[in-house]
């Protein structure tokens, strides 16, 4: 089977007083290009989605071999994301969607989804941390691109996953590594503190 990586990054970042959180220091650098390193050395195609406002994201990403999609209509949000993403993704691939703002994920964490889809490659995988929330990545089988691409408004893909509940299957990951997203300065703070970063 094929796994296509799809890293949704064009959104505002809105919470964040001004700042860009994908643009703060991971391990040295910026948390777009820790994500993208981090995927990329699964062996997996990556594709991001951008917006055409935050060009200092592209320039974070100088020197790395991954595709890029502006999505025309990011406020829209998580939607108007997946959709541009899938768009140019190739119909047979099954896509794993990651948010590119988890700094815990690794890339150990992507594969142990990647070895689930080889396992059942029809079912939809959702990481969850090791206590049970659900989070991400999420896998997408092709049979449900249809779906993803005929949502309206921003639902994101919550609808697609509480219509096919029963083909979903949680992947567990150490950890908060599939729950932990930092949307403030606050959380970025936090983190760096836990993490002594």
């Amino acid at each position: 089977m094929t796994v296509e990586i799809l890293i949704l990054a064009a959104g505002a970042s809105a919470r964040m007083r001004g700042r860009d959180k994908l643009l703060e220091s991971v391990g040295g650098q910026p948390m777009i290009a820790h994500v993208v390193r981090m995927a990329l050395r699964t062996g997996c195609g990556v594709t991001l989605t951008l917006a055409a406002d935050r060009p200092a994201r592209q320039t974070a990403l100088a020197g790395l071999t991954v595709g890029r999609v502006i999505v025309p209509d990011p406020q829209r949000g998580m939607t108007a994301s997946l959709q541009a993403g899938l768009a140019v993704l190739p119909a047979s691939a099954s896509v794993m969607v990651l948010l590119a703002d988890m700094p815990d994920l690794t890339t150990g964490d992507l594969t142990l989804v990647l070895d689930a889809a080889r396992a059942h490659p029809d079912l939809i995988l959702r990481a969850c941390a090791t206590d049970g929330p659900p989070g991400h990545p999420v896998l997408f089988p092709p049979w449900v691109r249809p779906e993803i691409m005929a949502l309206q408004g921003d639902p994101g893909p919550r609808e697609v996953l509480r219509r096919h509940r029963d083909r979903v299957r949680m992947i567990a990951l150490p950890g908060l590594h599939a729950t932990t997203d930092l949307d403030t300065p606050e959380d970025w703070a936090a983190w760096r503190r836990a993490s002594g970063l």
